[in-house]
C-alpha cells in the first residue's frame, strides 16, 4: 500500500470510545478523500489527559505521520488532547468538538492551538464544558468558532458535523 499523503488522527471523549457515532461519522468522511489515512486512536486504557496525550504522540509517530500533512480530530477530552498536541507539534488542521479546554482539572488547559487551520464547534447548552471559557480562548488565539443549540455531546447536530468537517476537509487539504 502507498503511504498516505495525508493523516488523521481522532481522539474521542474520556466516556466514549474509537466506535463512537461522531468519531467514526468523521473517520468515514475522512476517508471519503483520496489520498487520506484515518485513525481512531483508542484511549479507553486511561482517563489521565497526559496519558491520553502520549498516545497521541504515539498513534502519530507510529503511523510515520508529517505534522504538516497531519489533521487532529477531537471531542470533549479528545479536543484537549488535540489542542496540547498541536501546541507541541504544529499541525496542518485541528477540528475540535466541545474540547475540553480552560478547565482547571486538566494540565495546560489553555495551549496555544498550532494549527494553519482551527474550526472548534460547542454547545450552547453544554454544561460539561462551559462554552463561554471555551469561547474566550477562540477569541484570544483568533480561532474559528461556531456555536450551535445543542450540549456537550452535540449528538442533535451530527449532520451538520459532518458537513462542517467535509467543509474543513477540503479546506486543508486544497491549501496544502
Amino acid at each position: 500500500m502507498a503511504t498516505p499523503e495525508f493523516h488523521v488522527f481522532l481522539s474521542h471523549g474520556l466516556e466514549s470510545g474509537p466506535g463512537g457515532t461522531k468519531v467514526q461519522a468523521l473517520k468515514a468522511e475522512a476517508e471519503t478523500f483520496s489520498g487520506v489515512s484515518a485513525i481512531a486512536v483508542d484511549h479507553r486504557s486511561t482517563k489521565d489527559p497526559a496519558e491520553r496525550l502520549k498516545q497521541m504522540k504515539e498513534a502519530m509517530a507510529e503511523a510515520g505521520a508529517d505534522p504538516e500533512r497531519t489533521i487532529l480530530v477531537g471531542s470533549s477530552m479528545g479536543g484537549w488532547v488535540c489542542a496540547r498536541t498541536s501546541a507541541e507539534t504544529p499541525v496542518l488542521g485541528c477540528f475540535l468538538l466541545a474540547p475540553a479546554l480552560a478547565l482547571s482539572a486538566y494540565p495546560q488547559s489553555s495551549p496555544r492551538i498550532q494549527a494553519r487551520q482551527t474550526q472548534i464547534i460547542h454547545g450552547w447548552d453544554d454544561d460539561v464544558v462551559l462554552p463561554m471559557p471555551v469561547i474566550e480562548l477562540a477569541r484570544e488565539q483568533k480561532l474559528s468558532l461556531l456555536v450551535l443549540p445543542d450540549g456537550h455531546r452535540l449528538e442533535n447536530s451530527l449532520e451538520r458535523l459532518v458537513i462542517e468537517f467535509r467543509g474543513f476537509m477540503t479546506d486543508c487539504l486544497s491549501n496544502d
